[in-house]
């Protein structure tokens, strides 16, 4: 699944997840360019590349914003070339019951995770179709699918870069360029860490695997997506949960 000398876009990409995702792509041969909202580990992350001996350059960037994402794909396309592959994966939650969710609540992860995915899709998809490829990745989850209480804004924003990522994948297929999302399931993070027992063996016990999963194991899912290996498949949500909502 070599990327050799492809340029990758990861949103997000500076911490957690997204700094994975980043590193894994990396290995494999890809030059990348980190979105970030945090100057001190976007330079972090940078190095972490570089030491791999790829090319790294970090963008302070608010997915929100649309004239600060497009100036951010130019700068892209003139330090590294081209862009072969977009990560969308910057994302927040802002937890709280339907009834008493309030108005910026909601707005903030509609904005961030649907938004910002939208716009950094749309930023791309002119320089990926006139080069006539392309991979597209979308970070959803699997309460985009199934929903889940306490999370109506993230689920619905997850929902909705679901529907993003098929109508994407429609618009944009003539053109070579692929669309699709995976959608993880509990993965083990610093919040995850802080957990109850209780809770932490509440939530083992619905997953058949009997496991949380990790930022490598999504990392992993992106790496084939982004890859040759994965040229004929596109509009398709690749659930990563460890058998959770099967």
């Amino acid at each position: 699944m070599s990327l050799t000398d492809q340029v990758a876009i990861v949103t997000g990409g500076a911490r957690g997840i997204g700094r994975e995702v980043a590193l894994l792509l990396a290995k494999n041969g890809a030059n990348i360019a980190l979105f970030d909202v945090n100057e001190e580990l976007l330079k972090q992350t940078s190095k972490e590349i570089e030491a791999l001996g790829r090319k790294a350059e970090g963008f302070v960037v608010d997915v929100t914003n649309s004239e600060i994402v497009n100036e951010a794909v130019g700068k892209v396309l003139d330090k590294l070339g081209r862009v072969d592959i977009l990560i969308n994966n910057a994302g927040i939650t802002k937890d709280g019951l339907l009834v008493r969710m309030d108005d910026a609540q909601w707005d903030i992860v509609l904005d961030i995770n649907l938004k910002g995915t939208f716009l950094c899709t749309r930023a791309v998809a002119k320089p990926m179709m006139k080069q006539r490829s392309g991979r597209i990745v979308n970070i959803a989850s699997v309460v985009g699918v199934m929903g889940n209480a306490g999370q109506a804004n993230y689920s619905a924003s997850k929902a909705g870069v679901i529907g993003l990522t098929k109508t994407t994948a429609k618009e944009l297929a003539g053109r070579g360029v692929t669309s699709n999302a995976i959608a993880p399931g509990f993965i083990q993070t610093d919040m995850t860490d802080k957990l109850p027992e209780e809770a932490r063996k509440r939530l083992m016990d619905a997953i058949p695997l009997g496991s949380l999963g990790t930022p490598k194991d999504i990392a992993e899912a992106v790496l084939f997506l982004s890859s040759e290996s994965a040229r004929y498949i596109t509009g398709q949500v690749l659930v990563v949960d460890g058998g959770l909502v099967m």
